[in-house]
């Protein structure tokens, strides 16, 4: 066993070096890739404000033309008043802005042009780099995994394999929802921020020409505009931590959960309180929110139920959650097998929840007849453990 342990100790300290080349190499790529999108987006920004300006320019011109137009009928009307001189200037000056008005309008459908490439190029790179920083992500996580304990690694291939598993799955898992914060973030608030300075842009614009009706209407849309953007970022602030859950306390915030849970899922939901509630430490309140939050999320994905009942006992020197559902159900003898296959991820990682605050999980379910969670968790853990 001891030769096993150092060719596996061996095996890992070379994938580790390959790993931490590989991860090097990505990291270039990365960089190159997110210089070549920054530099795509600076020529963008400069098309788009020289393709406005063009399009302003266009619009002056055609306006230049039609009035020169209407001037050479005019002096080519009345011999009298107009001499033939008169007359020249007339042609020559509308032949001018015609000419002038084709050039600016080629200028302006290879601005519009361009413009399009630069947007398909800069939306490339930047898949580019999405898929990059989630490979590095990806190869991180691996490197920190791997690079862990290894003189406890005989022991870990016998006796925790599970856990393996486990730890890696929250490793990437938090990086996942690192991930999901920030494309929430990119695409949600910063894309409307990005729309609004735009939009106010457009406004001075009218200003300039006095048209304030119109500015009156742009600036309406503007408050909708910004009020959506107040509400994504309240969204991605409560997914993060919601702040009831500090103020009101947990069974407020809960409450308020499971109404949300019912609107969203349109799964019947009702959520019960026993005995005396009381405020528990800050920790807790997050623990045992996080724990129903996964509870009710894996019901709505794998069980498919019409209703789904949340009940929360306050004892002496425990709290008792309940999570009941009527929908489709499994063996709970298979529920070590199928977390294997990924099939019950989130019940394994609540029973690991659940275990840290030193307390306890049972599963009831049966196929067709619904899942039945009852967590106890004891309310004295001392704070370290908590």
């Amino acid at each position: 066993m001891d030769f096993q342990a150092d060719i596996i100790d061996r095996v890992i300290k070379n994938a580790i070096q390959v790993m931490e080349n590989s991860k090097y190499q990505m990291f270039e790529i990365l960089d190159t890739a997110r210089t070549e999108l920054i530099t795509l987006n600076q020529e963008l920004q400069s098309v788009l404000k020289e393709t406005a300006e063009t399009i302003e320019k266009v619009d002056q011109l055609e306006m230049n033309y039609r009035r020169s137009r209407i001037r050479l009928t005019e002096v080519s009307r009345d011999f009298v008043r107009y001499s033939e001189e008169d007359i020249k200037q007339a042609y020559e000056k509308a032949t001018q802005l015609q000419l002038d008005v084709m050039i600016f309008r080629e200028k302006e459908m290879y601005l519009k042009a361009r413009r399009d490439d630069l947007q398909k190029r800069a939306k490339s790179v930047e898949a580019s780099v999405e898929r990059a920083e989630t490979i590095g992500s990806q190869m991180g996580v691996v490197l920190e995994y791997l690079s862990g304990e290894l003189g406890q690694v005989t022991r870990i291939i016998e006796s925790a394999k599970n856990r393996q598993f486990i730890g890696l799955k929250i490793i990437l898992a938090q990086e996942e929802e690192r991930k999901r914060i920030s494309r929430e973030i990119h695409d949600g608030p910063a894309q409307l921020l990005a729309h609004l300075v735009l939009r106010t842009e457009i406004v001075e614009r009218m200003i300039a020409k006095q048209e304030f009706k119109m500015v009156q209407d742009e600036i309406v849309d503007l408050k909708k505009q910004v009020r959506s953007s107040l509400e994504e970022m309240r969204k991605v602030i409560f997914n993060l931590r919601p702040m009831a859950l500090d103020d009101l306390g947990l069974i407020p915030t809960l409450r308020k959960y499971v109404q949300d849970f019912e609107e969203k899922t349109k799964i019947r939901s009702l959520f019960e309180t026993r005995g005396k509630e009381h405020r528990l430490s800050s920790a807790m309140e997050a623990a045992i929110y996080r724990l129903i939050q996964e509870a009710l999320t894996n019901t709505a994905k794998h069980a498919y139920p019409t209703y789904v009942l949340v009940e929360i006992t306050y004892q002496a020197q425990l709290v008792k959650i309940v999570v009941q559902d009527n929908g489709l159900g499994f063996k709970p003898e298979l529920f070590q097998q199928k977390s294997k296959d990924h099939g019950h991820f989130g019940l394994i990682g609540m029973r690991e929840r659940v275990e840290l605050l030193e307390g306890r999980m049972e599963i009831e379910s049966a196929e067709n007849q619904g899942t039945k969670i009852v967590i106890h968790i004891p309310t004295n853990v001392e704070k370290g453990k908590e």
